[in-house]
Order: C-alpha cells, then sequence, then structure tokens
C-alpha cells in the first residue's frame, strides 16, 4: 500500500490530514505528524503536501547505520525506536524532506503508509493506493 498525492492543487493549507496523523501517533496539535503541508510561499501560490514516496530502494533506510529503519515490502520503512540513535542521516538522504523530526525524542518520523489521514482530508487530496 502506498500513500498518494492526487491533487496537491486541491489543498487548502487546512492541515486536517496532519491533525489525524498526530493523533493516530498518539499526540495532540501538529508534533509527530509524518505528513507536512508547506506554503508555497503564501496563500496565493498554494502548497505542498510532503509524505514519504514509499521508495523501492529506500534511501533513508540504506543510510541508518543502526537498521533501525527497515524497508517494509507493503511501501514505507519500518522505524524500531529501539535501535535508533538519532544520528539524522534518514533525514538527510530523504531526496523529497519526507522525513520529519520528533525533537522531543530526537528520533525520525516517517509515515507507515496506513492511510489513517485520507478521510480526514475534506478536498480528497490523498488516497491509499493498494
Amino acid at each position: 500500500m502506498k500513500l498518494s498525492i492526487i491533487d496537491a492543487d486541491r489543498c487548502v493549507g487546512c492541515q486536517s490530514c496532519m491533525f489525524a496523523c498526530s493523533r493516530r501517533n498518539g499526540k495532540a496539535g501538529l508534533t509527530n505528524s509524518s505528513i507536512m503541508i508547506k506554503s508555497k510561499g503564501g496563500i496565493e501560490t498554494g502548497f505542498m503536501v510532503i509524505v514519504c514516496a514509499s521508495c523501492k530502494d529506500a534511501p533513508c533506510a540504506r543510510v541508518c547505520p543502526t537498521g533501525a529503519l527497515k524497508q517494509n515490502p507493503k511501501g514505507g520503512v519500518k522505524l524500531d525506536p529501539a535501535l535508533c540513535n538519532g544520528c539524522g542521516f534518514c533525514k538527510e538522504a530523504c531526496i523529497i524532506d519526507a522525513v520529519l523530526w520528533d525533537t522531543e525524542k530526537e528520533k525520525p518520523v516517517i509515515c507507515v503508509q496506513c492511510g489513517y489521514c485520507v478521510p480526514f482530508c475534506p478536498h480528497g487530496v490523498i488516497e491509499l493506493k493498494k
């Protein structure tokens, strides 16, 4: 399964997907969201929707020195927080900046391709493809 962006131009920046993702991860607000919504430079220029692209040969997992990030055969990567040393190599390796960071735990936050956020997007910007 893969979380996909259908049409980023439909995004109005409401961040409902981010709030849903944070709730799924056990946090309130926007901390620990695996999705990032960013302005392209103002309301009139639209928004960028940044989420793990579920790379076949994920650079973030390749550079992990402890094996904390493993390629998930169903899509994306899976983090074993107990093995993570917080080096940040995964964040640097991601070519689309989809490895977000939990500053409290000093560990990466990466989409697990669960699709929990999809029904919370009021404009159909994202979908979970099988």
